[in-house]
């Protein structure tokens, strides 16, 4: 029976690591990728490296190749690594903006590029992109997170649209907020400029969402396994808001 492989980028932690567990847990053979070593039990191999240096990219290219074997295929890949940072239009620093470009869009584009060519040996297969609703609802504290992330659904929709004829789906998860490291460590941001607790900023959030609290890692993990599967094979170039219903009317978010 040949081995259906996926490729996760972002795996140690968070949405990644979520995702890595839902797919291995249904059988398929994980390459987690990702700068921290992930876990590693069963059907996951792990290469560490960073999605902005291209030979990091390329090894865990080779490592898909090693885990597909030769009647194994490539048939999923999950870019969930992503980095952010508050900052606003007068204040955005050069690095930070280069930093969230070659992280959330130019390490999205490398992974995407690597893997397409075995998509389409394989006969095709499901990339998903993890953006954020941040590409919709741009807030203050996102002047270069935002653009980052608008411009992966950009590119993802161009793969769509090039590639369905490769059999290769494409499509746009957009998180909301959700209990990662990430988030808690915005938080903490928060409460040091607001003089109040990091668990206070997080209930705060959490109060303008329709649902009333952040997401778990598994939910969107869930999301992004519906996107990648069958179950969804004619949605191709699609946007999946996940927020909990943080896009509701402006009165339910609080600004």
């Amino acid at each position: 029976m040949s081995a259906a492989v996926a490729l996760v980028t972002g795996a140690a932690s968070g949405i990644g690591a979520a995702t890595v567990a839902r797919l291995a847990a249904e059988g398929m053979q994980v390459v987690a990728f990702d700068r921290s070593a992930a876990a590693a039990a069963g059907r996951v191999s792990v290469v560490v490296g960073d999605v902005t240096r291209q030979g990091d990219v390329d090894a865990a290219i080779a490592a898909v190749k090693g885990a597909a074997g030769p009647s194994g295929a490539l048939k999923v890949v999950v870019n969930a690594a992503g980095v952010v940072a508050a900052d606003d239009p007068e204040n955005v620093e050069d690095a930070t903006w280069e930093r969230m470009l070659a992280v959330n869009l130019t390490g999205t584009m490398r992974v995407c590029r690597a893997a397409i060519p075995l998509l389409r040996a394989a006969g095709g297969g499901a990339i998903v992109n993890v953006a954020s609703v941040a590409a919709f609802n741009s807030t203050p504290g996102s002047a270069s997170y935002a653009p980052s992330k608008a411009a992966v659904v950009a590119y993802t929709r161009n793969i769509a649209y090039v590639h369905g004829v490769d059999g290769i789906r494409a499509n746009c998860l957009c998180p909301g907020w959700t209990a990662t490291a990430m988030a808690e460590a915005e938080m903490r941001e928060a409460a040091a400029a607001s003089g109040r607790s990091a668990l206070e900023e997080q209930q705060a959030l959490a109060a303008r969402l329709a649902l009333r609290r952040f997401a778990r890692p598994e939910e969107m993990a869930a999301c992004i396994r519906f996107l990648a599967s069958d179950e969804a094979s004619f949605v191709t170039g699609a946007v999946l808001v996940a927020d909990g219903g943080g896009r509701l009317a402006t009165s339910a978010r609080g600004f």
